[in-house]
């Protein structure tokens, strides 16, 4: 689009939690059009994580909340090309473009975990990602550690 920026689109809370967040990652989740069962796997999650978690006194979505802090990443890199040569550029993240690269993440590497249900899965990665350990959060600190390697090169970031 030329003259115009398109609009955003406004994403309704879910029935239970009433949090737009959680409709984006149901969003994200599904898979065909099938959002009921995206959702049916998301409370099914919520409900493991619950009793996975009940010692630390937290409820399932603080539980949720503080995973997608962990995994979030604050910056990344981005390959440009200055005179022949290919440089990795840090550059900081917009909020929107955080929250749904985290998102992301946390369902890419549910679905590659081994477990007998995506419900199981989603729920052992969000305990890890709680805990800091796991294979989103480790994906976070790589893109760090990358950012951070490059830091010479943020000044051609323009």
């Amino acid at each position: 689009m030329r003259k115009s920026k398109p609009k955003k689109r406004m994403i309704l809370p879910d029935p239970v939690y009433g949090d737009t967040l959680v409709t984006r990652f149901v969003n994200d989740m599904m898979m065909d059009g099938k959002k009921s069962i995206a959702f049916k796997i998301f409370y099914k999650a919520m409900e493991i994580v619950g009793s996975k978690t009940q010692d630390s006194g937290k409820t399932p979505t603080e539980v949720w909340k503080k995973a997608m802090e962990n995994i979030t990443p604050d910056v990344e890199v981005k390959s440009r090309r200055i005179g022949g040569a290919t440089f990795q550029v840090p550059t900081e993240i917009r909020a929107d473009r955080k929250e749904s690269i985290g998102v992301k993440n946390l369902i890419k590497y549910a679905r590659l975990r081994s477990g007998h249900s995506m419900a199981e899965k989603l729920a052992a990665e969000i305990v890890a990602a709680f805990n800091e350990e796991g294979a989103a959060f480790k994906k976070k600190e790589d893109t760090h550690r990358m950012a951070e390697a490059n830091k010479a090169f943020a000044f051609f970031r323009f």
